[in-house]
């Protein structure tokens, strides 16, 4: 099994485009020959673009782009420049008079950090397509993770910050990659060992295990912080319809569920969107299971890549202080 990375994936180019003083941005998937899409909506509070096209009994079974953004749902603007952009490069489903771009998305809530007035946008969509290269797969404090916190029991001031992660594997021929935006409720835990590596802590730094605090304090938990949401994109070179699609999206929700507790929250919109180049022949269980493998990792990549923003502390603050830590 060989680490690659998720544009290694023939066809696949990703573009991040940011605003650092509004803290927010925009991350693009291009696929622009198509690859076959599904999706898996399982938190409460999702805003999304396209999801009902990719159910397997409507038409349309190939996208040509995927956005992952800030903003809340101001963000989905951006879409509209990733269409712009498809477009002009003919790209998109052949309606006789041109070609219309199937660019499904989903937002995070980043409000609370910076700038609320600044949204991603249709300029910054387009900026994000400018800016794809088969490289372009940089991680942290970038794209639709610029704003992202987690941790948020305790509310912001007690957050820490989130980010944008990937992580990509080869078994043989078998390519299966991820991209995530994470901007979770909860605290992001370390598989491996099950410890947490970010976030609600204490003055003295001590982390506060959201779960516990959640049983502990069952009567005041009326009203939660709203800032939420983590949605990603895993991207195979394996051929699969439009069903399997949607149920690869379903299977790597369990890379949410290993390392955000808790994840999938009325106050998260957790979602995964699945795309499938069509190059390899291969069981959806043995790609489903990488998938949540990739997907973990690249959740895991995103707290230890992240910078500090606007003053919420990151992971690589913890390790240079003299915070007690939990690794």
């Amino acid at each position: 099994m060989l680490q690659r990375k998720l544009t290694d994936i023939e066809g696949i180019k990703v573009g991040h485009e940011q605003d650092y003083n509004g803290a927010t941005g925009s991350t693009v998937i291009l696929c622009e020959e198509g690859a076959v899409a599904g999706v898996d909506v399982e938190g409460g509070s999702p805003g999304t673009r396209e999801t009902a096209l990719l159910s397997p009994v409507n038409r349309v079974d190939k996208a040509h782009g995927i956005l992952l953004s800030g903003g809340s749902a101001f963000g989905l603007d951006a879409a509209a420049g990733i269409m712009e952009y498809l477009e002009d490069h003919n790209s998109g489903f052949d309606v006789g008079v041109t070609k219309v771009p199937i660019v499904p998305g989903a937002i995070l809530f980043d409000l609370g950090l910076g700038d609320y007035k600044a949204r991603p946008d249709k300029k910054m969509g387009l900026q994000a397509c400018k800016n794809a290269a088969e490289d372009y797969c940089k991680e942290g404090t970038i794209g639709a993770g610029t704003g992202a916190t987690v941790g948020k029991v305790l509310g912001m001031e007690r957050a820490m910050k989130g980010g944008l992660g990937t992580y990509c594997i080869q078994v043989g021929e078998l390519m299966v990659g991820a991209m995530v935006a994470v901007n979770c409720f909860g605290d992001v835990i370390n598989p491996q060992t099950g410890e947490i590596i970010a976030g609600a802590f204490t003055k003295d730094g001590h982390f506060v295990n959201t779960e516990e605090f959640m049983i502990k304090e069952f009567e005041n938990q009326q009203i939660k912080n709203q800032e939420n949401t983590t949605i990603g994109v895993v991207v195979s070179n394996a051929k699969f319809n439009k069903a399997e699609a949607n149920k690869l999206a379903s299977m790597a929700h369990d890379g949410f569920a290993r390392t955000m507790r808790p994840s999938h929250t009325m106050v998260d919109g957790d979602t995964i969107f699945a795309l499938a180049t069509g190059e390899v022949e291969c069981d959806l269980d043995l790609v489903g299971l990488l998938a949540a493998n990739v997907m973990g990792e690249a959740v895991v990549r995103a707290i230890k890549k992240a910078t500090s923003l606007h003053g919420v502390t990151s992971y690589s603050d913890l390790s240079r202080n003299s915070y007690n830590r939990c690794w």
